[in-house]
């Protein structure tokens, strides 16, 4: 199965915030799945960033 992650869901993932439920982070972990993330989606973290809304 193909995922494709929002900001959220990788800045979740990325962190081991809690917010991320086993069963998501276990999809995203299964190597047997493709894992994408758009560039629009870092576009979108790197403009928080820059705002410092983080």
């Amino acid at each position: 199965m193909k995922y494709i992650l929002d900001p959220h869901t990788l800045l979740w993932f990325l962190s081991g915030d809690d917010k991320l439920s086993e069963t998501s982070r276990a999809a995203i972990e299964d190597r047997e799945n493709g894992v994408l993330v758009s560039v629009a989606s870092l576009w979108e973290i790197a403009i928080k960033i820059s705002l410092g809304n983080s």
